[in-house]
């Protein structure tokens, strides 16, 4: 189970702020399971019982979901476009979502939907390298020394890519496409379009299937799934 301090947890249920949260706790105005608690830094579990001058408070519960974005839908919660966004598909639950990083406008494809921030901090820092498997359709079909390009790592917009694991799925020569498995660990903007683009190839269709160890399993585009605790925990701790 993942753990929080206490005085964040004490702001996020909107009591006091950070700073005043601390200052209660040292006053010994905070239990939490029915002990006082004045050790700052204290770490509490997610359905630990926590009171403030004998009152408790309401901790909003925490909802993932993985959800097969279809292309067409943008992934913001609003568009001043007024074009569908990933919110839309969860108007009828009793909670905000908000998209865990962003899928291309043309882009389908696993997208994690969550009012945890702790989960999307931890999921879009660069330094957790969290796994992302894309399908392209190509055109053109991938030389050797391209695919070990990609591999190695591209530059483009004045970066260079980490390697990624590059896998040839189906070759049309006839309309000379191809479908290639991109897996990589970054999430800048337009990464996979601008990859190809680097070995000079565009990209025709994009989909993500996978997100770390989450797959698109037994969904259809435009439904989701809630993650288990266990789901999520696994998601927290992932290397």
């Amino acid at each position: 189970m993942a753990l929080q301090r206490l005085q964040k947890v004490i702001a996020e249920a909107g009591i006091a702020s950070r700073r005043k949260a601390e200052k209660m706790i040292t006053e010994g105005r905070v239990t939490v399971d029915g002990e006082i608690i004045t050790k700052l830094g204290t770490k509490v579990e997610t359905f630990s019982n926590i009171t403030v001058d004998g009152e408790p408070i309401e901790r909003e519960s925490l909802h993932t979901y993985v959800f097969y974005k279809p292309r067409g839908v943008v992934s913001t919660a609003n568009d001043d476009k007024g074009r569908k966004t990933v919110v839309d598909y969860f108007s009828d639950l009793p909670y905000r979502l908000y998209p865990v990083g962003r899928l291309d406008y043309d882009t389908s494809g696993l997208l994690l939907m969550t009012n945890d921030g702790e989960l999307a901090n931890l999921m879009m820092h660069p330094r957790n390298k969290v796994a992302k498997v894309y399908v392209a359709r190509i055109e053109g079909q991938l030389l050797p020394e391209e695919s070990k390009q990609l591999a190695r790592g591209v530059e483009f917009d004045h970066h260079k890519s980490s390697p990624a694991k590059v896998k040839v799925i189906r070759t049309d020569k006839k309309h000379n496409r191809q479908i290639v498995q991109l897996t990589i660990h970054e999430g800048h903007y337009h990464q996979v379009k601008k990859m190809f683009k680097a070995v000079n190839h565009q990209v025709e269709k994009l989909a993500r299937e996978k997100y770390s160890f989450l797959t698109l399993d037994g969904l259809v585009s435009g439904k989701y799934r809630e993650l288990s605790h266990e789901e999520v925990d696994r998601l927290k701790h992932v290397d």
